[in-house]
């Protein structure tokens, strides 16, 4: 069973092994379990992970809501990945969360009145929720009154965030949290 009747999950490797428990990619015939795994804790694993990206870019304003649209706007961005690389968009799609989950970030401590900022270690769901939120905001601010389409901004930021371009959003924000919880150590 391929994605979007065109992609093969079967050949993709996570060279990232803190974040491949997290990255689901058993094949499924639609991307769309209904909020199945919203009520426990660790569920959303389960979820595909082309589903979540889904899911993410349906949170802000002009997609709410509007799945079917959204996932066309995936399918599309895929199809132009596919274009631009000659590779399967789901390993690039592996390599952008891989690069762009930030790996430590800052907690807010109190000690009595005082408020200590303290850098701590990311957890890898966390981490693949973060880069999949990166690379979501990057394409729509991208896409935000501009005469481009979202699924080609949404491609062109997966590329270059897989690239590890700095000028992406997604690797940006990245070594913005990353930078700050250095200063915090």
């Amino acid at each position: 069973m391929k994605i979007f009747n065109k992609w093969d999950p079967e050949e993709i490797e996570v060279a990232d092994l803190s974040i491949k428990r997290y990255f689901n990619l058993r094949p499924m015939l639609v991307m769309h379990t209904g909020g199945r795994h919203a009520k426990q804790q660790f569920r959303k694993s389960e979820q595909h992970i082309v589903e979540r990206l889904i899911n993410k870019m349906m949170q802000k304003e002009a997609n709410t809501g509007k799945k079917m649209k959204t996932y066309k706007i995936v399918e599309e961005a895929f199809d132009i990945i596919h274009q631009r690389t000659k590779e399967n968009p789901l390993t690039v799609l592996a390599r952008a969360i891989s690069n762009s989950g930030p790996r430590e970030e800052v907690v807010r401590l109190k000690y009595g009145g005082i408020t200590v900022p303290k850098a701590v270690d990311t957890a890898p769901q966390r981490r693949v929720d973060m880069a999949l939120m990166f690379i979501t905001t990057g394409a729509q601010r991208s896409a935000f009154k501009s005469k481009r389409s979202v699924a080609s901004c949404l491609a062109d930021e997966i590329i270059a965030t897989s690239k590890g371009d700095v000028r992406s959003f997604a690797m940006n924000r990245k070594d913005s949290v990353e930078r700050v919880a250095k200063a915090a150590r």
